[in-house]
């Protein structure tokens, strides 16, 4: 039986490398989340965010077939659809004999989610008037992009991991993508909105990661 000092200094440099993907993706997702909070915040600037309403409406003028889809698409991170997902796919998996991927699961969806509702409400940011619907709360971070790419890149990073489904993983990164533009498609968040909400989930990914990590290797 390999010993515990052994075997620490074989897994030392993989320990290493993981834990500076980690601090870099961290630091990624920092400066892009403070430097969006700087040109919306600070410079009150919606240059980008006119720049991308126009591409979008131009596409819904040209494909009006698409708004339908879209709105199907966006309920996959709503309140009601992450309520499910995110008690269930915990509990799907607990029953499967995976435990710490169930803890994993519930603890995306529900961190990010609180810490959307923070950071709305810090930043106070009002939704779009423009919106092609009427949808209630703030805007400043996007909570379906930020949520959304929660739980679906906690999915997709388990499938990487425990089954080698790189194909799959893609798919479910994709689709998180996917849905945060619906919002900006249909004019109830700003594409900054999104960015930020991306930013965001993935730095609460990054967190609850390393800290699973630390707790494995303990």
């Amino acid at each position: 039986m390999e010993k515990p000092p052994a075997r620490f200094a074989r897994l030392l440099p993989l320990l290493t490398l993981r834990a500076a993907l980690l601090v870099g993706v961290f630091l990624g997702a920092a400066a892009l989340f403070f430097f969006i909070t700087r040109v919306v915040f600070v410079a009150h600037s919606v240059r980008f965010d006119d720049w991308v309403f126009g591409h979008f409406d131009a596409l819904r003028a040209a494909w009006p077939q698409l708004t339908p889809v879209v709105r199907a698409l966006t309920f996959f991170a709503s309140l009601p659809w992450l309520v499910a997902a995110g008690l269930g796919i915990p509990l799907l998996l607990r029953r499967w004999g995976h435990p710490r991927e169930a803890w994993e699961v519930l603890l995306a969806v529900a961190g990010s989610s609180l810490l959307n509702q923070l950071l709305k409400g810090y930043f106070q940011r009002p939704r779009p008037s423009t919106a092609l619907f009427f949808q209630p709360g703030l805007s400043f971070p996007s909570g379906h992009a930020m949520i959304g790419l929660a739980l679906y890149g906690c999915l997709a990073w388990q499938l990487w991991r425990h089954r080698h489904h790189p194909v799959w993983a893609a798919l479910l990164l994709l689709f998180a993508l996917f849905i945060g533009f619906t919002r900006v498609y249909l004019h109830v968040h700003y594409a900054t909105d999104v960015l930020a909400g991306f930013a965001g989930a993935v730095l609460w990914l990054v967190l609850l990661r390393g800290a699973f990590l630390v707790r494995s290797e303990r």
